[in-house]
């Protein structure tokens, strides 16, 4: 039985879980799981990779994308450029073969552990489509470890940004200094905090809303609810509006496409 499963803490709400099992379900696939395992800190990966046998792959969440690249032998490009991984392929690796790419002795264990970042695969699978020549600077809204895939994925688009946190931070604009104005002039907004999420759908990130119009996008990375305070704000501004579900879902099958592959990575 090849295991799959997602690390993070806490995982009481797990989109990866269900949708994964559903998927096996629909399609058979009978020589799969998926289970969670709720890692409060990172240094018990050592042993959960130990400790269950067959496991082939794992979800990353928060806290912990950004903390786990220690972990990794190798990591793809992107998800280099952008610090942080939310995909890991788990690759039996033979005494010779490990060996011979001189990993065992840097990581201690004979498996090769491969580091994917597939949020950006799916953020820009699902905002592409409603991006035209207007949106060519961007307001981020938060800047954890899931702003670093919407920056990689701006960046690699031409995209100019600005982030917007709540404390001083480099370059950042806080969001008390957000103004009507600065709402206006950057047609793109990406919520990527977990302000508005269930239960807390009365809330919304705090910024000037009556500086939205027509030809503003508002992306919001929460799927759950459905539509947020911040996207319904926008919609009444008469933005065009998207939650991040089909992110969730690119991302997923990415993943899933990720762990099934055979191709060694140099």
């Amino acid at each position: 039985m090849k295991k799959f499963g997602l690390i993070g803490y806490p995982l009481s709400h797990s989109f990866s879980k269900k949708y994964f099992t559903d998927k096996f379900k629909a399609h058979n696939i009978t020589d799969s799981k998926y289970e969670l395992y709720p890692l409060e800190h990172l240094t018990d990966l050592p042993e959960l990779l130990r400790s269950t046998p067959n496991l082939c792959g794992l979800n990353v969440t928060i806290p912990h994308k950004v903390g786990v690249l220690k972990y990794l032998d190798w990591i793809e490009h992107d998800a280099r450029n952008a610090g942080a991984v939310n995909c890991i392929r788990i690759m039996k690796e033979s005494p010779v073969q490990a060996a011979f790419s001189g990993e065992v002795g840097v990581k201690g264990h004979d498996f090769r552990l491969e580091g994917f970042n597939t949020d950006i695969y799916g953020f820009d699978r699902s905002i592409s489509p409603l991006l035209s020549n207007r949106h060519d600077e961007a307001l981020l809204l938060g800047d954890g470890g899931a702003a670093r895939a919407v920056k990689c994925v701006l960046e690699n688009k031409g995209i100019a940004y600005k982030t917007v946190t709540r404390r001083p931070h480099k370059n950042n604009i806080l969001f008390k200094d957000l103004t009507p104005a600065i709402i206006s002039a950057h047609k793109l907004i990406i919520n990527t905090t977990p302000v508005g999420t269930t239960p807390n759908i009365d809330d919304c990130p705090p910024i000037p809303y009556e500086g939205i119009t027509g030809k503003h996008l508002l992306y919001d990375l929460i799927y759950n609810p459905e539509q947020t305070l911040f996207l319904k704000k926008g919609e009444e501004g008469g933005a065009t509006t998207k939650n991040g579900y089909e992110m969730l879902v690119l991302q997923a099958e990415k993943a899933w496409e990720i762990w099934n592959s055979n191709d060694v990575q140099s």
